[in-house]
């Protein structure tokens, strides 16, 4: 019995990750842009915006909208402009 167990166990992991890939293409984005400049400010603020993965002047990343991003955003709003995709 414990062999047919096992057996099952993937089969349960590939749907749930089946549930997954769905659940993403319906999660809320958002799209940051950098629209001031680096220089001068505290280094963190500088890591702050590579994890977000931006790099220079006007350059724009899309993220999913979730508690991470959000909060990354929060340390550097006077640096980058967000704004909320609508996905269907």
């Amino acid at each position: 019995m414990a062999v047919k167990e096992k057996t099952q166990a993937p089969a349960k992991a590939k749907a749930k990750k089946g549930q997954q890939k769905a659940a993403k293409s319906a999660e809320k984005q958002v799209k940051i842009q950098l629209v001031r400049s680096l220089i001068g400010h505290p280094q963190k603020q500088r890591e702050v915006i590579k994890g977000l993965g931006l790099r220079r002047i006007n350059s724009e990343v899309i993220r999913k909208d979730c508690p991470e991003v959000r909060g990354m955003i929060r340390k550097v709003p006077h640096l980058v402009k967000v704004e909320e995709l609508n996905t269907k």
